[in-house]
């Protein structure tokens, strides 16, 4: 038998493709294959198209497997970037390299929503021309996309190359905040505490309270990441700002010790879904808002009957749950929704679940229901298209696929903030060096230089870069290169990145003053309801700082790191030593606490 001839990257990309469409029934392969099925019409076109084609400047990502067969294509909701220059990729990647890291104030630290959506910029996002009954759905459609281009188009001009953030390209997806919107009654515009002005659009608030005329219900979700006195600061800083807004905070772990920098992840048990913070204050705020339109007395009901069926060892019983009742929406059925409908329909209360990717809406949608109904990953795009689920008789929830709205931001906090997959970055290591001059890096990850060994009575005389940074991890970690064996320095700012989405390696913004007047909102009398909302205890607060012995909530041994995205809960599962350690400590919960009640009186 012949040897086999090596062959490059690009032929061996082309070999998988060619055997891709073998899979998909083309007859065909290479040029003329896709040439045919370029003439086959616009749909198959977007199944055929590949992520890193060159004929566009649009990256698709998230390839879904399906059959050209099928009705419905999943590649149509499909996240749609700009692609960035090669030069650009290696001019950061070289700065990287050589750039020294400076550690940041803390007032830098502050952000302001102007800052990343100013209004001079038109950061508008697409809206859905006017149509009616009357139309064709072949020109509805037509004329969304003549819509979408001239916003595009529009954007571009006011903004020059590069200053814009990542954002949607895609126009199916836009479509489907577009139904989401037209069919809700009322908005959970669900936030990132860590990050909330980045996923705050105040054209998106204007719009649904402006010419929809409906209410906001802004959920400030994962406060067990952030300390107490930053969730209340922002808080009062949003509500300021925009005074229609209802805003809870809403956690789906509470309980959880939080440490300043680095912290083990998140327990996730099969009944974590029932032990949210927050379900309670969602549904005030919507008992308010429909002020007795809706009979929200079984939503109640239900949010009392969780809380009992929690033992004391937090161990979640399924004797008597209710069954979640799943809507299925076609797209003919969907497109022609009209804006104006009824509201409370048939005396039903429907809550659309809208924001950015990974912002934790599927996590939200879960924990209301109190089990596990929509699958969740930190894989930004995991959710392709809306679905609605009955959480009550008269309580439908509606969970949207997240969407990124153009901004000013800079584009490594976008990444630091989950809404770029991180399996997708061509170069990771600018993105670290963010996060090392913001964080105190050192003392978390306890790295020393590469080729050197850890000694803590050295001095710190080593003039750190971003490329050192993820040497001196993978040299931690043991990653290395198959071939050569050398340090992976790629795979280790991916698990940097990482870290950080997971709120292991904690970076949170502060809304502007934050900084001088710390002290007020750490005596704040409204902090005592946050800290009972994420269930923390002053030991285990205490205990989170240990470093001498040996048993710091900082140290990552138990990370159980994977390079690629598959689907494993929100991506905080814990290991089984973990989890077989903590077996016997349970959690004890102020469900007083959690439900807004206070049980002294």
């Amino acid at each position: 038998m012949p040897r086999r001839k090596p062959f490059s990257n690009k032929q061996k990309k082309k070999q998988l493709q060619v055997k891709r469409e073998k899979k998909r029934g083309d007859t065909g392969s290479g040029q003329s294959s896709r040439n045919a099925s370029a003439e086959r019409g616009v749909r198959r076109d977007r199944q055929s198209d590949t992520s890193d084609s060159e004929t566009t400047d649009i990256k698709r990502i998230n390839q879904q497997p399906g059959s050209r067969d099928s009705r419905y294509d999943p590649n149509r909701f499909r996240l749609h970037f700009e692609k960035e220059s090669k030069e650009d990729v290696e001019n950061r990647k070289k700065i990287a390299q050589v750039r020294i890291l400076q550690p940041v104030p803390e007032r830098e630290l502050e952000m302001d929503v102007s800052q990343v959506y100013p209004e001079e910029q038109g950061l508008d996002f697409p809206r859905r021309p006017s149509w009616h009954y009357g139309m064709q759905r072949e020109e509805l459609l037509r004329k969304e996309e003549v819509a979408f281009q001239q916003f595009r188009q529009a954007l571009y001009s006011r903004n020059a190359p590069g200053t814009l953030s990542h954002f949607e390209h895609n126009l199916e997806t836009w479509r489907q905040l577009w139904r989401v919107l037209e069919m809700s009654d009322v908005i959970l515009l669900i936030v990132d505490i860590r990050y909330p002005v980045l996923h705050f659009p105040p054209a998106l608030y204007h719009y649904i309270t402006g010419p929809l005329q409906k209410q906001v219900i802004l959920v400030l979700n994962k406060v067990d990441l952030c300390p107490a006195p930053l969730v209340l600061a922002w808080k009062h800083y949003l509500t300021t700002h925009f005074p229609s807004l209802h805003c809870v905070c809403f956690t789906s772990h509470p309980g959880q010790p939080y440490s300043t920098l680095l912290q083990k992840r998140r327990m996730r048990k099969k009944s974590g879904w029932s032990r949210a913070g927050g379900p309670i204050h969602i549904m005030r705020a919507c008992q308010e808002i429909t002020a007795g339109k809706v009979d929200l007395s079984s939503w109640e009901k239900k949010i009392q009957r969780d809380a009992v069926a929690m033992g004391t060892e937090g161990d979640w019983t399924d004797d008597g749950a209710e069954t979640v009742v799943m809507e299925h929406h076609s797209d003919v059925a969907m497109e022609m929704n009209s804006p104006t409908q009824e509201r409370y329909k048939d005396g039903v209360l429907t809550l659309g679940c809208i924001g950015f990717p990974n912002v934790g809406k599927s996590s939200v949608l879960n924990s209301l229901v109190g089990r596990k109904v929509v699958s969740v990953s930190r894989t930004p795009g995991h959710t392709k298209y809306f679905q609605t689920y009955y959480l009550t008789p008269t309580v439908k929830l509606c969970d949207c696929p997240g969407l990124v709205f153009p901004s000013r931001v800079d584009r490594q906090l976008q990444i630091l903030a989950g809404i770029y997959p991180v399996s997708q970055l061509q170069e990771p290591y600018s993105s670290v060096g963010y996060l090392c001059e913001r964080t105190p890096y050192m003392s978390a990850l306890k790295i020393s230089p590469p080729g050197q060994s850890a000694d803590p009575m050295a001095p710190a005389v080593h003039a750190w870069t971003a490329w050192d940074v993820c040497e001196a991890w993978a040299e931690k970690r043991g990653y290395k290169t198959a071939k050569a064996a050398r340090n992976d320095v790629y795979r280790a700012a991916n698990s940097l990145l990482r870290l950080a989405m997971d709120g292991r390696l904690s970076l949170c913004l502060h809304p502007p003053g934050y900084t001088q007047g710390k002290e007020q909102w750490e005596s704040h009398p409204e902090l005592a309801e946050i800290e009972a909302l994420q269930g923390r205890r002053p030991e285990e607060e205490e205990g989170g700082e240990r470093d001498e012995e040996g048993e710091s909530s900082s140290e990552p041994e138990d990370e159980d790191d994977h390079d690629d995205d598959e689907e494993d809960g929100d991506g905080d599962d814990e290991d089984e030593s973990v989890r077989s350690e903590r077996k016997g400590k349970a959690l004890t919960l102020n469900m007083f606490g959690v439900l807004g009640e206070n049980e002294c009186e």
